[in-house]
């Protein structure tokens, strides 16, 4: 079977994990958390970051330090994983769904003013597939309208928006190093704060409301509970092997691109006939290579070709339900139809995509695809 995803280990993951233990500091900022954020700020430029248990931890913690409350809206995208809205709905959020761009899954960004009322407060974009959206239209929208962009970078690590890496154009962004993404520890996510105001909070929050973090820096005699927080932060042994994995984002990312490559070359003729739409990259954006999707005509099809990869002992699989059509969210859903969200929640492929792909799978995996649009 190739399978869908494999977590890949570079070689340094378990003995960084065991110095982590030797060091008698396995839990929250510890040596190896130090040299996480170290890593992104000095290779991203990126202001203030700190490392979560999970993009969903970083994305509640947005949610808290722009103190939304019950009524407030926030604009995002319908296709796209429930924790991206979810942060913001625990604090009381109306989610405005908009529809996705007619060339790939981001939203749309040319529709986004037209839901913006004197409620809105945030527009969440989400760089899916880890290509950028439109971050200059999204950010003067921001400055018109007096609001805040959290960026969902979840799947956007070394990607990048003209030549601004992704997640350090927002005044907050979040990420993810779940095993299925581009640079990995199990479980894991970091907040990156990009606005002063928003550093030193940050920090209280993520340590259970404390200010325990300015303690440890001798900043203050003592340490209390100064805000609204929880347990965000992660153990040192998951930084030690998220730190095993910075060290070899080089050589990880031009892998990964060289089997983004081979797959778009030798789909590329399925597509150019309409077989199916293969990933568009704007000339804004960059390709991080975090995933290679296909979209089927319809839905009958997309089932049609996930079975043909199984008879194949290749393991594919899709992806997001739109949210607004959602058990949970669509009685508070102001009934707008998104076609082309529902068009990629029913059509949409994601193949196989891993570091230990090799050339020989990736053909197998094109000569399958081709085989069933013969």
């Amino acid at each position: 079977m190739i399978t869908f995803n494999k977590p890949y280990l570079t070689g340094r993951e378990t003995d960084y994990i065991k110095d982590a233990v030797s060091n008698l500091k396995i839990s929250g900022d510890g040596v190896y958390t130090k040299k996480c954020h170290a890593f992104f700020e000095k290779k991203y430029a990126f202001k203030k970051v700190l490392l979560t248990t999970s993009c969903t931890d970083a994305l509640e913690m947005a949610a808290i330090l722009l103190d939304i409350k019950e009524g407030d809206e926030v604009i995002a995208p319908s296709y796209t994983f429930v924790s991206t809205v979810n942060a913001f709905v625990l604090r009381g959020a109306k989610i405005i769904f908009i529809d996705s761009s007619a060339e790939n899954p981001n939203m749309d960004v040319e529709a986004i003013e037209a839901h913006i009322t004197p409620r809105t407060k945030v527009i969440l974009p989400v760089h899916y597939a880890g290509i950028a959206c439109d971050m200059d239209k999204i950010m003067a929208l921001a400055e018109k309208h007096n609001l805040f962009v959290v960026e969902d970078a979840a799947q956007a690590i070394d990607s990048f928006y003209k030549d601004r890496p992704l997640g350090s154009i927002g005044h907050l962004s979040a990420f993810s190093f779940h095993e299925t993404k581009n640079v990995i520890s199990g479980e894991g996510g970091m907040l990156v704060i990009n606005d002063d105001r928003f550093i030193k909070r940050a920090e209280i929050i993520r340590e259970k409301g404390t200010n325990r973090s300015a303690f440890f820096r001798g900043e203050i005699d003592k340490y209390g509970w100064v805000d609204i927080g929880s347990s965000f932060l992660p153990s040192d042994i998951i930084a030690a092997f998220l730190y095993a994995q910075l060290e070899n984002m080089d050589d990880l990312q031009k892998k990964r691109i060289s089997i983004w490559d081979k797959y778009n070359a030798g789909l590329k003729s399925l597509a150019d006939s309409g077989k199916f739409q293969s990933p568009f990259i704007p000339s804004y954006a960059m390709n991080n290579a975090h995933m290679y999707y296909v979209v089927c005509r319809n839905a009958d099809e997309r089932a049609g070709l996930i079975s043909h990869l199984k008879e194949k002992n290749i393991s594919s699989v899709f992806h997001y339900l739109s949210l607004h059509k959602s058990p949970y969210y669509k009685d508070k859903h102001d009934g707008k139809a998104l076609p082309l969200s529902d068009h990629y929640s029913d059509c949409l492929v994601r193949l196989p995509f891993y570091y230990e792909l090799t050339d020989g799978q990736v053909q197998e995996v094109i000569n399958a695809i081709i085989s069933f649009y013969k």
